[in-house]
C-alpha cells in the first residue's frame, strides 16, 4: 500500500492545488496515523494499519522546529503562502494545540507578517472550547463536511465517534457565523461491496442545502489525487466537479475546485 506519512513537525514547502506554497505542519507522531476519522480515501492510510507507537511532539518542539524553519527560509529568500496544519491525521486532536496555535501566530508575525495560517480539521473536536477558540484564531479554519447524509459519511469518513451525526456538526459549524471554509472531497466507486457515490443528484441537493445554511465565505471542491487505501475509488472529473461548484456559485459563494 503506497502511503504518505510526514516523518517531521515541519515539512515542506509544497505546491497545494487548494493553498498555494504550504509550509505543512504535522502535529501527530512521525511513524503512524491518529485520527477521528477513518477516511475511505486518505492518503495516510487506514487508522489500524498505521498505528503509532510514540508520542506526540511536545508544544516547545513545535515552536523550536517552526522557528528554525521559518528563519531558514527567510534567509533563502522563500515566503510561503500559508502555513498548514495537517499531517498525519486530525490535527485539533493535539492536547496543547490552542497553544501551538498561539505560538505559530506570533512566530508568523514576526519572520512573514503576511502569511496566512490554516488549519485542515474534520471538525470533530469543535466541541471543546480551546479547540473553538484556536481555529477561530487563525485565517483559515478548512472543515470538512463530505455530505449532508449521515449514511454516506460513515461509509466515507468513518467517524469514530458512535453519535457522531451531521446535524450536530453542522450546529458546531455554525458557531463561526460563516468565517470559515468549508472543504467536500467527492469520489466515486466502491467499498466493502457498497456503492460509493456522493455526487448524486440526491446528495448533491441535500449537501447544497446545508451549504446555504452554514454560508461559508469559501467551499473547496476536490477529488482524490493520490493512491487511496481503499482500492476501488476513482476522481470525479474535473467537470462534475466543477458543475457542482457552478451551483455553489448561485448561493453567492465562492469556490475552489482542484481535479
Amino acid at each position: 500500500m503506497s502511503t504518505i506519512l510526514f516523518h517531521e513537525i515541519v515539512f515542506g514547502p509544497i505546491h497545494s492545488r487548494r493553498l498555494g506554497i504550504s509550509l505543512g505542519m504535522n502535529l501527530l507522531s512521525y511513524d503512524g496515523k491518529l485520527c477521528s476519522f477513518d477516511c475511505i480515501y486518505c492518503e495516510c492510510g487506514f487508522n489500524k494499519d498505521f498505528r503509532t507507537k510514540t508520542k506526540l511532539p511536545d508544544r516547545e518542539n513545535v515552536r523550536a522546529a517552526l522557528e528554525d524553519k521559518l528563519l531558514s527560509l527567510r534567509q533563502e529568500g522563500v515566503t510561503p503562502d500559508v502555513i498548514t496544519f495537517a499531517g498525519n491525521g486530525e490535527p485539533t486532536m493535539h492536547p496543547e494545540f490552542k497553544g501551538i496555535i498561539d505560538d505559530t501566530i506570533a512566530l508568523r508575525n514576526h519572520y512573514f507578517p503576511d502569511t496566512k495560517i490554516s488549519v485542515l480539521s474534520n471538525g470533530m473536536h469543535l466541541n471543546k472550547p480551546e479547540v473553538f477558540e484556536a481555529l477561530r484564531k487563525v485565517e483559515n479554519p478548512i472543515l470538512k463536511l463530505d455530505s449532508a447524509l449521515d449514511e454516506t459519511v460513515r461509509l466515507i469518513d468513518r467517524p469514530n465517534a458512535p453519535g457522531y451525526s451531521v446535524a450536530k456538526q453542522v450546529a458546531l459549524y455554525k458557531r463561526f457565523q460563516g468565517d470559515f471554509i468549508l472543504q467536500t472531497m467527492f469520489v466515486r466507486g466502491r467499498f466493502e461491496g457498497k456503492e460509493v457515490d456522493n455526487t448524486t443528484e440526491k446528495e448533491i441537493s441535500a449537501w447544497l442545502e446545508l451549504v446555504r445554511t452554514l454560508n461559508p465565505r469559501e467551499v473547496m471542491i476536490y477529488t482524490i489525487d493520490r493512491e487511496t487505501p481503499a482500492k476501488e475509488l476513482e476522481k470525479v472529473s474535473v467537470g462534475d466537479l466543477q458543475k457542482i461548484a457552478a451551483r455553489v456559485g448561485e448561493l453567492g459563494i465562492q469556490t475552489n475546485v482542484a481535479g
